[in-house]
Order: C-alpha cells, then sequence, then structure tokens
C-alpha cells in the first residue's frame, strides 16, 4: 500500500483520537484494536503499533498533555521521513535490546542522560526500538523539557549529524547545528 503523502498526518491523528478514546474508555488491549487497514497503514509510514500505543498511553495519563497528539505526529513525521528517505520504505528486522543502550545516570561533558537519548534516537529513527522501549518516554521528555528541544527536532538532528555526539552536544547548548 503506498499512502496518500497528502492525507498521512491527519489518517495518524484520526487514529490517534480513535485510539485515545477507546483507552480513556477503559480499553488498554492496544493488540486488538487494530485492523488490516491500520496496521497496512502504520507499516507505510514507519510506525509500530506499539509505538503508537505508547504515545495514546502517555498522553492519556498525563490528561491531555505532553506527549500531546502534535508530539506524537512529530515523532511520527520524523521516523516517516527516515524510513522512506533513508530506508526506502523498507523496514529493518534488528532491535536494539533495552540493556545496550547508555545507562540512564550516562552524561556527556556534565549533560546527563545525553548518551542515552542519542542511541534511543537512532533507533527511533531506524524503527529499531524493542517494544518495551519508548523514544519520548518520562525521561526524554524531561531531559527534552530541561534543554527547551522539541523531541522531534532531536530526531531530526541526530538523523543531520549522523549521531555526532559532539555535534549533538553543540546543538543540546547553542540550539544550532554546527
Amino acid at each position: 500500500m503506498m499512502t496518500d503523502s497528502y492525507t498521512w498526518a491527519t489518517r495518524f491523528r484520526d487514529l490517534f483520537e480513535r485510539y485515545a478514546d477507546k483507552y480513556k474508555r477503559g480499553d488498554t488491549s492496544f493488540e486488538a484494536w487494530f485492523d488490516s487497514a491500520d496496521l497496512e497503514f502504520l507499516a507505510s509510514i514507519g510506525c509500530k503499533p506499539r509505538e503508537l500505543f505508547d504515545f495514546i498511553e502517555d498522553h492519556c495519563h498525563a490528561d491531555g498533555g505532553e506527549p500531546s497528539r502534535e508530539t506524537a505526529l512529530l515523532i511520527a513525521a520524523a521516523r516517516r521521513d527516515y524510513f522512506l528517505v533513508m530506508q526506502k520504505g523498507m523496514a529493518g528486522t534488528k532491535l536494539i535490546d533495552p540493556s545496550a543502550l547508555p545507562a540512564k545516570t550516562a552524561e556527556i561533558d556534565g549533560i546527563v542522560w545525553l548518551p542515552r537519548i542519542i542511541a534511543k534516537a537512532e533507533a527511533k529513527l531506524r524503527g529499531e526500538m524493542d517494544p518495551d522501549t519508548m523514544f519520548g518516554c518520562g525521561g526524554d521528555r524531561a531531559f527534552c523539557s530541561k534543554h527547551h528541544l522539541h523531541p522531534a527536532d532531536f530526531l531530526r538532528v541526530v538523523w543531520a549529524t549522523r549521531g555526532d555526539p559532539a555535534k549533538i552536544l553543540h546543538f543540546v547548548k547553542t540550539g544550532k547545528v554546527a
């Protein structure tokens, strides 16, 4: 299935809203949420059902706060772009084991969490996130909030810098890509 590039964001938003309503009504069994058309659509943009569920779950627990529907869409857009441009629409088969991620206390130049969020961003872009790991989790949101960065912008910087820690550090400190 080729996704309509003009309307994919609207479709993503509609799925988010539909399933957020289900979640709020107590239906948290996301494995049964998606029909074949939904699954085909998500696959066409490089989004796994669990990734959408994680955003919906956190959104509902935040009473409509972050991650917002718009944040989920922007992160999905960064992943979709990478999926279509760099991966030519072909899903990878590798998953990054959570134990392979840098520790939550790891730091670069005194900035705690930076090594971890860089590794998670790279895995998110490539579609390699383990189902039990979320890019945009509470720790990632706290990091991004503290440094005044949108998680989707962080993804795009990781992509643009090819994961170069020095360039990403520069961006975190200055808001500019070196």
